[in-house]
């Protein structure tokens, strides 16, 4: 062993060794019997008398021993006196070298009794076992004990005859081991590799200058966790990061109680979080030491009642572009494509440090799987793998697999589109670098409204935006947020926009007139909670920091003052001519066999569908032609043409039909 320190504690047991030495020398010498072979077993007359005569003092201490003279990774613990490191050197020997579990033995009187007990440590240091201020340092709040450092065990004894115990994490950090405790390992780690990050200078000079209680209130893409482990890392303590969803349920105190321990043992401070609404999850009390700094930190605002110690609040925003910007390239240095740069590529991704490191290995991986460097399809899917897996119990996901050359639309709409990615691509720039975001608690999301008849392309164009992108499309499940109990839509609402806070991804609200409709005047108690509701979400939309776009067939049911807050309304006509004649061509396909009847031209001049209902007609005009064996015919378009006529309620007229109207009337 090389280590200092390590050698010190030798020497100090050496020493501890010779005091033994004459300890037992000066038993022995008032043993009455002392070749009793049942020696520890029983007490006869003989050893009675002795100790009526004989009180029990304190052995000597050597001359050559300086109490003062104790090992760094003794006092660099806690704030050790001589003392106290003299009884946590006596009673962690039995686990360095097992021949003291006899000397102790001995000593005690007692063969099954092999740890120093209080009163033989006391005597051991030279100080009688009457001594006050020596028992003090015992007690249930000195710092041996607090610090986790020493246990006393058998609280049913008298103190004197308790046993001392040193933890085994405690005996092995004295002999030079680092790793973290196993029992804190499920759920704790020592944070390293860490990123500088910007705007964290003034917690570095609180933790310097003794602020010992932070609580940090985190935004999405934040990094609430590595922002307090690189400022406790710049004022000089290691960072012990515990993930609060992974904690135990069972002995919390015990819990918090190994926590401090390792913070002390490693010279670190204690992050713990997220803690929510229903407060902390591990009792705060006892993880109030001196010498380790706790930072808490969660989304909501801090509760008084938590802890009778008001902590330093600091609200941590999300990193800047140019900082994820580095980050992403410190982490993927030499592995990135020619000419792919992943701040562009991922500038709309709120990601915090740590998921960026994540992504970056996400991506990593992937490129080394398809064998080529890291691309911008590798980064997007890497940002995407980071995203909270809660929304997809309320929302359905979708993976986009369309882009705009797939959309049919008329240029004006396909601009709208465009603007609604743009706003999203670029709103770090607009709304932090140019300082256009407003005040009055408003959020950095962005929310677009697409109205228009069914199947007029409100679904996919969504779809298309959140490829764009390279996020995943989110559609909002009705059937999970409207209930018929006042308050509890606002609640699964609520739990939607959390959710999605967490997701870098789309979120649709299809149907959106449904829980977005006009307020009304109040005539009865529906009325008003119905009222309550739409206020609600005219706030939180407000409020929202993500993606968020809504359909409706029925625009002038939603309420006026949303259209206010909406970024972009894009209103889809249904198809003229020209474009129903792309949709069929389109939706038609370029593998499907078809007939060399078709006549396209006809199709889009006589039937005023959407492209939906077009896709529609396609799809089951493909179905028949694949049942007979043969290629899609113009007499199988005209009747699923003729179904989608009679699925919308329409009559089948000759002058839309014409020579094909006894194809329709037989479909």
């Amino acid at each position: 062993m090389t280590d200092t320190s390590v050698l010190h504690l030798f020497d100090r047991l050496a020493a501890l060794e010779q005091r033994i030495r004459e300890a037992v020398a000066l038993r022995r010498a008032g043993d009455p019997n002392p070749d009793d072979p049942f020696r520890g077993l029983y007490l006869s007359e003989e050893a009675i008398d002795a100790l009526f005569s004989d009180a029990r003092s304190p052995f000597p201490l050597p001359g050559d021993l300086d109490p003062s003279g104790v090992s760094d990774r003794l006092t660099e613990l806690v704030p050790l006196t001589p003392l106290d490191a003299e009884l946590l050197l006596i009673a962690v020997a039995p686990d360095i070298d097992s021949r003291y579990e006899q000397f102790y033995g001995y000593l005690n009187d007692d063969v099954t009794r092999r740890r120093a007990s209080v009163g033989l440590a006391l005597r051991l240091c030279g100080i009688p076992e009457a001594s006050a201020p020596a028992r003090a340092r015992l007690d249930a709040d000195a710092p041996l004990i607090t610090s986790g450092l020493l246990v006393v065990d058998d609280r049913d004894r008298p103190l004197l005859s308790r046993s001392l115990r040193v933890p085994d994490r405690v005996v092995a950090h004295l002999l030079g081991d680092t790793r973290l405790d196993p029992g804190i390992a499920g759920f704790a780690t020592v944070a390293t590799d860490l990123d500088a990050l910007p705007g964290t200078d003034h917690l570095t000079r609180a933790f310097a200058g003794g602020v010992r209680s932070v609580y940090l209130r985190e935004h999405p893409g934040c990094g609430a966790r590595e922002t307090a482990a690189t400022a406790l890392s710049d004022a000089g303590f290691a960072a012990l990061t515990v993930d609060t969803q992974r904690l135990p349920a069972d002995h919390p105190h015990d819990t918090a109680r190994a926590l401090l321990r390792e913070a002390l043992l490693r010279g670190a401070g204690i992050v713990i979080g997220p803690v929510g609404t229903q407060g902390t999850p591990l009792p705060l009390a006892p993880l109030d030491h001196p010498a380790v700094p706790v930072v808490l930190h969660g989304t909501s605002v801090w509760d008084p009642k938590w802890s009778i110690t008001p902590p330093v609040q600091v609200d941590v925003r999300p990193l800047s572009a140019p900082a994820r910007t580095k980050i992403w390239q410190s982490c993927l240095a030499g592995k990135l494509a020619p000419d792919t740069d992943p701040g562009s590529v991922t500038a709309h991704f709120v990601l915090g440090p740590g998921q960026i490191r994540n992504a970056a290995h996400a991506a990593e991986l992937a490129a080394i799987a398809s064998g080529s460097p890291v691309n911008a399809n590798h980064l997007r899917a890497g940002a995407r793998s980071q995203n909270a897996a809660g929304l997809q119990h309320l929302a359905r996901r979708i993976e986009p697999a369309v882009g705009w050359d797939d959309l049919v639309l008329p240029a004006p709409i396909l601009a709208g589109l465009r603007e609604l990615a743009a706003r999203a691509r670029h709103r770090d720039r607009v709304l932090d670098e140019w300082r256009m975001r407003p005040g009055g608690g408003r959020g950095r999301g962005v929310t677009g409204l697409m109205a228009g008849d069914s199947g007029t392309g409100k679904t996919m164009s969504a779809e298309v935006i959140a490829g764009s992108l390279g996020m995943d499309l989110y559609t909002v499940n009705l059937a999970t947020v409207i209930d018929k109990y006042v308050g509890e839509t606002e609640k699964n609402l609520e739990r939607i926009f959390a959710e999605a806070a967490g997701v870098n991804g789309v979120l649709l609200f299809d149907e959106a007139d449904a829980i977005f409709g006009k307020r009304s005047e109040v005539r009865d108690a529906h009325d008003r909670y119905a009222n309550i509701e739409s206020a609600y979400l005219l706030q939180r939309m407000e409020t929202f920091e993500g993606i968020a776009l809504l359909s409706t067939n029925l625009r002038a049911n939603l309420d006026d003052a949303f259209t206010r807050r909406l970024d972009v309304v894009v209103d889809f006509p249904v198809p003229d001519e020209s474009l129903r004649r792309t949709l069929w061509d389109r939706c038609l396909g370029p593998v499907l066999p078809r007939g060399d009847d078709l006549d396209l031209d006809f199709l889009a001049d006589s039937f005023e569908l959407a492209g939906g209902h077009i896709r529609s007609a396609a799809v089951t005009a493909a179905y028949l032609a694949a049942d007979r064996g043969e290629p899609v015919s113009m007499a199988r378009l005209v009747g699923a043409v003729a179904r989608e006529y009679r699925k919308l309620g329409r009559l089948c007229l000759e002058r839309e039909f014409g020579p094909y109207l006894g194809v329709a009337l037989a479909g």
